[in-house]
């Protein structure tokens, strides 16, 4: 290749990019909903969340400062290597916000990404608190849930109550290894006991071995800090061991309707579980459930709610500061109130943590159930500041 023809394609090469970048910024708003599609949290996001997300965009008026809103979406198959891939290529091509993230591995990865590209991650469904802890970014939001509001809630809750031993049954990742580690410290600050912990694979179907080590420890609380079918599965398995016939109780520390469901109520009932939203609290909640409805037929979990929340702040936020530019946007988000049918008067802490109350529910006993989706009984309204890690103790670099 002569020099002059390797000029040429260089000069080609930095004009297509010039024009690439020029109409990524040209363009409209661009949301990217990286969800499960397939796998096992693809009942509580994928294609649900897309629907939200959509939603949100219908009722926003399906456009932002004189320019179309498009929604993209894509299966990051819970592999950090894939999602970032995909992100990077959604955030080079001009996406603007990229929202769902079932898996921690995933969102901690796609968050650093966001920071390094200036752009915005709006975690609605993965749940590790480090989110908002030590991997903090001024670019990220944790907007549904997290391991500290569950142990807060649910673990707290049980140990009050009586189940002072436990044995966690926890998912060989980021978010099982946090849910646990943050659930023990409730326990042991509350006056319980752990006697001891098994991890899994994510996606195992076989709990045998692992039912078998909690059994053999004699703890009276088996703490589940799994998610999706993972939770479902070691539940089902649970009884065929006859755990529950022997006086261990189970103790879902994330669960989400859809698993409920899957489970029924003949399994579920009495399972207590921390939720930020159900489709049954009041008149505002079930409108927004029934259009969901019609749309998936099934109703709506909490991390579907957060990405229809999610994308109507975001979408807010951008009309209010009159640009796309990621700081300026996540400035008016963090200055709004939070208010639609699922989080009242919230906000957007530095750490990126919303702000909201989260609900203690159990799970109705089947003759109480009126109807299929008609799956809990409120407990307690768990107010944000007790739900939520207080700001000083996150370690997120960010706070002074």
């Amino acid at each position: 290749m002569t020099l002059k023809l390797v000029r040429c394609v260089a000069l080609a090469a930095m004009i297509a990019g010039i024009t690439q970048t020029a109409m990524a910024e040209d363009g409209g708003v661009k949301i990217g909903v990286l969800a499960d599609m397939s796998g096992v949290y693809a009942d509580i996001g994928g294609q649900g969340s897309v629907e939200a997300v959509k939603m949100a965009v219908a009722d926003f008026g399906g456009k932002v400062l004189g320019k179309p809103i498009e929604v993209v979406s894509a299966d990051g198959q819970n592999k950090p290597d894939i999602a970032t891939n995909i992100a990077r290529q959604w955030y080079d091509s001009g996406v603007d916000i990229i929202t769902d993230v079932p898996s921690s591995g995933m969102a901690l990865a796609v968050m650093q990404l966001a920071k390094e590209k200036k752009k915005i991650a709006q975690i609605t469904s993965a749940g590790s608190s480090d989110i908002t802890g030590k991997s903090c970014t001024a670019y990220s939001t944790h907007w549904t849930w997290d391991t500290y509001a569950m142990s807060a809630g649910t673990g707290k809750t049980i140990v009050k109550r009586g189940g002072k031993d436990w044995f966690f049954l926890t998912a060989d990742y980021v978010f099982g290894k946090t849910l646990e580690r943050d659930t023990a410290a409730i326990v042991e600050a509350n006056g319980g006991k752990v006697l001891g912990s098994v991890r899994h694979p994510l996606g195992t179907v076989d709990f045998s071995s692992f039912l078998l080590q909690a059994q053999a420890s004699k703890a009276k609380i088996i703490g589940l800090a799994n998610g999706g079918t993972d939770m479902t599965n070691a539940v089902k398995q649970s009884i065929e061991f006859g755990l529950q016939r022997d006086g261990t109780q189970l103790v879902a520390l994330i669960a989400f309707i859809s698993d409920i469901h899957s489970l029924g109520l003949k399994d579920a009932q009495g399972l207590m579980l921390t939720e930020a939203f159900y489709w049954d609290l009041n008149d505002e909640t079930r409108a927004w459930s029934k259009r969901f409805y019609e749309k998936m037929k099934r109703m709506p979990s909490m991390t579907q709610a957060g990405a229809y929340s999610g994308t109507l702040h975001y979408l807010k936020a951008v009309q209010a500061a009159g640009t796309r530019d990621a700081d300026a946007v996540m400035a008016k988000m963090r200055e709004l109130p939070i208010n639609d049918f699922m989080t009242k008067n919230g906000h957007l802490r530095i750490d990126g943590r919303v702000m909201r109350d989260m609900y203690l529910f159990q799970a109705k006993k089947p003759e109480e159930s009126k109807s299929e989706w008609d799956l809990y009984k409120l407990v307690a309204t768990i107010p944000a500041e007790e739900a939520f890690r207080p700001l000083k103790d996150g370690g997120c670099p960010l706070v002074k």
